[in-house]
């Protein structure tokens, strides 16, 4: 085949205490569409198509890149198509879906020499972190670990049917650069002990849904006491989330988004009260009720 669509979902990394190693594959996503061609071409549409690169820099054509330099073949001449609806810098997983994307897109045009595993390897080592290209690539909710061999471990988290998920995507940008730039370097033992407990009980309470677990579980003390000063009102969106019967609310990622989770019959209550406390803040922000892409990358040849 000379040309491919890949679908890829934007992805909620942390989800409170797993930070830099648990995930999840949102129903939210950008679809890039590789062909052979004559000379270089790179356009885009969809809501973000403005923020994207239409040159060489542009990250899902050196995601493209990159495979051809790991299988060490020359790299064809593309054109490539995006279709851009994930917002960046937003904490919603866009750089994982531009190297994921690539990746791919570049393994398939080039006959398929790496498997599944050898991409998603080589897709974590380009962006450094595992909890959003796991599930950007894999789908669902991913635990992603170091292995002994010094690769990745990744373990699917069941993720219950009456577990809704609402994001509130503020207007404004946060680099993922920045929002590392507040976090120490080293954290007390007591505050380590509690995410690794509230982890556990995370992903226990994600699989049976529990309020109680989840009110609890979804703490953390590693990320989100630093980063919460670069999101205006977090707090005061936080508990109106609460009082419209949110289980918990999490920075997505690095932020600024803010994702609730909560029982389906109240969620887009839930995401309202987000948008609208924002709102009467001064803060324009966009809600979406998403549900989980279990998934993860999608392919068509044509």
């Amino acid at each position: 085949m000379s040309s491919y669509t890949v679908a890829i979902p934007a992805t909620t990394g942390n989800l409170g205490p797993g930070f830099d190693c648990l995930g999840a594959a949102l129903s939210l996503y950008n679809v890039f569409e590789f062909a052979i061609a004559p000379e270089l071409k790179l356009t885009a549409s969809g809501p973000y198509a403005d923020k994207v690169a239409k040159n060489k820099n542009n990250l899902i054509y050196q995601s493209f890149e990159r495979v051809f330099e790991q299988i060490q073949q020359p790299k064809p001449i593309i054109s490539l198509h995006m279709d851009v609806q994930v917002p960046l810098a937003r904490g919603l997983g866009s750089s994982a879906t531009a190297i994921v994307g690539g990746m791919i897109g570049a393994n398939l045009l080039a006959g398929s020499p790496l498997s599944d595993q050898e991409v998603l390897q080589l897709a974590i080592e380009m962006e450094g972190h595992p909890d959003n290209v796991a599930p950007a690539m894999l789908g669902g909710c991913q635990l992603v670990a170091s292995g002994s061999d010094g690769g990745w471990e990744m373990c699917a988290i069941d993720w219950h049917q009456d577990l809704a998920v609402a994001v509130a995507i503020p207007d404004m940008e946060l680099s993922t650069v920045k929002a590392r730039q507040v976090l120490p370097k080293e954290v007390p033992m007591k505050d380590a002990v509690f995410n690794a407990s509230h982890l556990a009980l995370l992903t226990q309470a994600l699989v049976n849904a529990n309020p109680s677990w989840l009110s609890s579980a979804l703490q953390d003390k590693l990320h989100q006491p630093y980063r919460q000063n670069l999101i205006p009102h977090m707090e005061t969106v936080q508990k109106a989330a609460i009082a419209a019967g949110a289980y918990g609310v999490v920075i997505s990622g690095a932020g600024p988004t803010l994702l609730a989770l909560g029982n389906p019959a109240k969620i887009e209550l839930i995401m309202s009260a987000m948008c609208d406390t924002w709102q009467g803040s001064g803060v324009n922000a966009i809600g979406k009720c998403l549900a989980i892409a279990n998934d993860g990358a999608k392919v068509k040849s044509s």
